[in-house]
């Protein structure tokens, strides 16, 4: 076993010491994947600043000063920060004790810890999607002695109760500098999404890397970016590849995805899935599970991929294998699940029929390609907040979900107990890189061992009432397993 094993003692029942044996060999790296996209691209190449005010996903009701210019303060007479309106403080905090009653693993992490501070003097900076559920997770970091400073890494994707709704490009960008260019406080570990707090210190604070013991990442396009910044030989610190762990794709992309892409095309558009017919692009795990979820509708669903063997699964469980081109003028909806940019160019939305619903549920806003959709001849009508009808001069129009970002994200709610498997993984994550001993990590992109997604896993199983099988003494030497795991290799996925 060349894992890291993460051994939880109990002293009492309210009492967990955390201590991480070392092995004699460091996780397996992951091989680096053909590039989705590039490094120098950046996420958030958007069309905001050359739209209408009236694009804004900001309620009309809502006080239209941005939260920049606003000068306000916490309970505690504490003003650093910037959300929309501090006043939906007691609604955020409601939100949250909802949030924390599916999110067992991060609350069972801070009951066991008591006593025990693994994060002690961590400063960790991080930049994901600003939910209810990462508040249970900033908080989880907190008790287990972090300090945090956040900021979101989607324009879309935050809610007004909880911190701010229609960011523009430059909010964005501003928020990710303010939580790393403070003065008296400097970051020692990253948690990103995306990799654009990432390239950030990249690109303006290089010098910042030398404190840092690490970065987590959870995405395919932040992980591409780090893998190509190994193989250039620019990575400066470690790096944990959370997105490839089998508790992010087999929990977070495929059912979390099942659910949300009916969430998120029911609230925008009230469709009827019955009948529809939808090409899905992309056959991975967002894929398999908004494949799953439409089918099961009674929607006729065809599927678009490059990679033979997600083709081949897709054949296997009953999906006819198209190209995009073939069906592209008959399809009521089309759905991108790639990572990739440029999926569905102009020349496809050019054929698509009258009222096609187009949105994406893969990362970031390059699969679809909107800027193409961005001219004269063409006319922006904003229907209700995230849905837009584009119109060509014949009067055809289809109907674009969140300008392309993503659906579930910028359009509904996701499943909170989904969420709780991916934030553990990312605490226990940050956890081990920042008390892993100088020298056991290199400065290169590592997975997590199986013994670690086991160990998340194996919290979330109390919920259901879940009674686990022991391996015998015979049976555990028959199939060369440690009767408590791990019970797969670390190459499996």
């Amino acid at each position: 076993d060349n894992s890291l094993i993460v051994s939880f003692i109990f002293q009492s029942q309210s009492e967990l010491k955390i201590q991480f044996a070392d092995q004699k060999q460091e996780f397996n790296k992951r091989p680096s994947k053909i590039g989705r996209r590039s490094l120098s691209r950046s996420i958030s190449q958007s069309s905001t600043d050359s739209y209408s005010s009236a694009a804004s996903y900001t309620d009309s009701s809502d006080d239209e000063t941005s939260p920049r210019d606003k000068q306000q303060k916490n309970s505690k007479g504490n003003g650093d920060f910037c959300i929309k309106n501090i006043k939906q403080a007691d609604f955020g905090r409601r939100e949250i004790e909802i949030a924390e009653q599916e999110m067992p693993a991060l609350m069972a992490l801070r009951k066991r810890a008591q006593g025990e501070k693994p994060l002690a003097g961590a400063k960790i900076v991080g930049c994901t999607h600003i939910t209810a559920q990462t508040a249970v997770l900033m908080e989880t970091l907190s008790a287990l002695g972090a300090q945090c400073r956040w900021a979101a890494c989607n324009i879309y994707s935050t809610q007004n109760e909880r911190s701010r709704v229609g960011e523009s490009e430059d909010d964005f960008w501003w928020c990710i500098d303010r939580c790393v260019n403070v003065e008296g406080w400097q970051p020692n570990m990253i948690l990103d999404d995306g990799g654009d707090l990432t390239h950030w210190i990249y690109k303006k604070y290089p010098s910042m890397f030398k404190k840092i013991k690490g970065i987590v990442e959870e995405s395919v396009t932040g992980v591409h970016r780090l893998y190509q910044l190994s193989k250039a030989g620019k990575l400066c610190v470690p790096a944990m590849n959370v997105n490839d762990s089998v508790t992010k794709q087999k929990f977070d992309n495929l059912y979390c995805c099942r659910e949300s892409i009916l969430d998120g095309l029911k609230r925008t558009t009230d469709v009827m899935f019955g009948g529809k017919q939808v090409v899905v692009c992309g056959y991975g795990e967002v894929g398999k599970g908004c494949c799953a979820a439409l089918k099961a509708m009674g929607s006729i669903v065809y599927v678009t991929e490059i990679d033979p063997i997600c083709a081949l699964q897709a054949c296997m469980d009953g999906f006819r294998l198209v190209k995009l081109t073939e069906v592209i003028r008959q399809v009521d909806i089309v759905i991108t699940c790639t990572g990739n940019k440029n999926v569905v160019v102009r020349e496809n939305l050019d054929r698509m029929k009258n009222g096609c619903i187009v949105c994406n549920m893969g990362h970031s806003n390059t699969e679809i390609d909107v800027s193409s959709l961005r001219t004269p001849e063409l006319t922006w009508e904003r229907v209700r907040s995230q849905v837009d009808h584009v119109i060509w001069p014949d009067g055809k129009r289809i109907v674009l979900l969140a300008e392309g970002r993503l659906l579930n994200l910028s359009c509904s709610t996701v499943p909170t107990f989904v969420l709780s498997i991916t934030a553990t993984t990312q605490a226990l994550a940050l956890i081990e890189l920042y008390n892993a001993p100088e020298g056991r990590y290199k400065q290169d992109v590592y997975l997590l061992p199986k013994k670690m997604d086991e160990y998340v896993a194996s919290l979330h199983l109390p919920t259901f009432d879940a009674h686990l099988t022991e391996l015998s003494d015979e049976q555990a030497k028959y199939l060369g397993l440690n009767k408590n795991g791990p019970f797969k290799p670390n190459y499996y996925r």
